[in-house]
C-alpha cells in the first residue's frame, strides 16, 4: 500500500557574481571573470566583558573620621591647656614656656622725704593675660649715730604712695599733674597689690613716691612680681633682641 512521505532537502545556495553573473566558488573573495570583490556579510562584533570593578570597603571613610576626631580634640585640648586656669593647664604653660614670672623687685630700699623712687620695666611683644603683683611694708628709716632723734610726728609717719603708670603718664606725673593709672595705692603703711595691665608690648613705671613728707625718710620693703603670657619663647625672643641690637636697630 502505498504511503504518502514528505522529504525535506536542503537548499543548496549559489554564490554568483553581482556584476556579471558568473558562478562563484563558496570561498570567493573575487570575481573570476571580471573581478569585483564579492560582498560577504559582517560578522557581529566579538563581545568583551569588562572586568567588574570590586568597590573599596568602608574602611578608609572610617579611617578618616576617625583622623579627624583625633585631630579635633587635640586642637581642643591645645586651646584648653593654652587659656584654662586650670592647676594642670597652667602647669603645661609654664612647661612650655608660654606662662613667665619677671621679679621687678625683691630688695629692700628706702626714700628721702620729699622724693619718690621708681623701677622701669617693659612688657614684651605679644604678651596676654599682664598682671602685677606684690606686697610691700613701710617704716621710717633709722638715722645714722650721732643725729638727731625723731620726734613723734616722725615716728608715726610710714606711709608711702605706690603707683604703677605707662610711660606717657610717668612723665606727666613728673611733672606734678594728676594722670591716670595702672595702680594706686594711696597713702599706706603697708599694702598687696594686683592689678591687670592692658596686652602687647609697652613700658611702665613701678613708683614709690614719699613726695608728701617734706622730711621723714622711707624704709620699704617689697617684692613685686610682673607675671604673663606669650606665645613666643623666651630664647626666641633674646635671639630676636640680639639680632636687632647685632644690625643697629
Amino acid at each position: 500500500m502505498p504511503t504518502n512521505s514528505t522529504v525535506s532537502s536542503a537548499t543548496k545556495v549559489i554564490l554568483g557574481c553581482s556584476k556579471c553573473g558568473a558562478t562563484l566558488p563558496d570561498e570567493a573573495q573575487f570575481c573570476l571573470k571580471c573581478g569585483k570583490p564579492v560582498s560577504v556579510p559582517l560578522k557581529e562584533p566579538v563581545k568583551i566583558e569588562e572586568p567588574v570593578v570590586q568597590l573599596a570597603p568602608p574602611r578608609v571613610r572610617k579611617r578618616r573620621i576617625v583622623l579627624w576626631v583625633l585631630l579635633g580634640l587635640l586642637l581642643g585640648g591645645f586651646l584648653w591647656a593654652a587659656t584654662s586656669d586650670n592647676p594642670f593647664a597652667q602647669g603645661v604653660q609654664e612647661l612650655v614656656g608660654w606662662k613667665h614670672d619677671q621679679t621687678i623687685l625683691e630688695t629692700p630700699f628706702s626714700v628721702t622725704g620729699h622724693n619718690f623712687r621708681y623701677y622701669k620695666f617693659d612688657l614684651p611683644e605679644g604678651s596676654t593675660n599682664v598682671s602685677i603683683m606684690g606686697q610691700f611694708a613701710v617704716s621710717p628709716a633709722e638715722k645714722k649715730a650721732g643725729s638727731a632723734k625723731p620726734n613723734t610726728a616722725e615716728t608715726e609717719d610710714s606711709d608711702v604712695e605706690v603707683y604703677v603708670l605707662s610711660e606717657p603718664a610717668f612723665a606727666v606725673w613728673q611733672n606734678g599733674y594728676a594722670t591716670s593709672s595702672v595702680y594706686e595705692s594711696g597713702r599706706v603703711p603697708q599694702g598687696t597689690m594686683q592689678a591687670d595691665l592692658p596686652a602687647g608690648a609697652g613700658v611702665y613705671y613701678l613708683i614709690f613716691s614719699n613726695k608728701f613728707s617734706p622730711k621723714t625718710a622711707k624704709s620699704v620693703n617689697a617684692t613685686v612680681l610682673l607675671r604673663y603670657k606669650s606665645w613666643l619663647p623666651e630664647s626666641v625672643r633674646r635671639m630676636k633682641e640680639r639680632f636687632w641690637n647685632w644690625v643697629g636697630l
